[in-house]
């Protein structure tokens, strides 16, 4: 079972970058405008998806500029935020996603991609799928998937994007 995961994770892996290179490389230099202005990049994880924010706030490489988003956070012109969540349907985050837009604030969507619903890739300026919208091996039952690797998925995103910025900054300081 862990060799099948192992295998499954990789592909997942080289899926999305293979198609989201470009995908990646907007966000992060959405993302890198607040850390390169006198704004900040605020990060808002729904439930598992903290593990983004944990990483990006208390990682052996913190992202430069990242703040977690409270419901207190008065954000700037020169803020951008970050959303991560399991779906991209999740109504809380579509909730947030339309006050940012409202507002006027550049924000980008890290999700698992469902459709057909009211939806952040509708929303969010640069949309990222995780490709992570049911289990990635079959279960005991017929027709049952499990292993749900999400939050595992929105990592590898968030440090895709981490890189990206690093090297926007290096450049910009040079």
């Amino acid at each position: 079972m862990i060799k099948m995961f192992t295998t499954q994770l990789t592909g997942l892996f080289k899926r999305m970058y293979d198609k989201q290179e470009f995908e990646i490389e907007d966000g992060a230099r959405l993302l890198a405008q607040a850390a390169i202005g006198q704004g900040s990049i605020y990060i808002k994880g729904y439930r598992e998806m903290e593990a983004v924010t944990a990483e990006a706030l208390f990682g052996a490489e913190p992202l430069p500029s990242a703040k977690r988003y409270e419901s207190s956070t008065e954000l700037t012109e020169a803020d951008r935020v970050l959303i991560v969540t399991r779906y991209s349907t999740d109504e809380e985050a579509v909730t947030f996603a339309k006050e940012l837009s409202a507002e006027g604030v550049p924000f980008v969507a890290v999700s698992g991609l469902v459709e057909g619903e009211e939806s952040l890739l509708d929303l969010a300026d640069i949309h990222l799928d995780t490709k992570v919208i049911k289990g990635m091996l079959p279960g005991d039952e017929i027709g049952e998937r499990v292993s749900f690797p999400s939050s595992m998925a929105a990592l590898y995103l968030y440090f895709a994007l981490g890189f990206v910025i690093r090297e926007m900054l290096e450049e910009y300081e040079e």
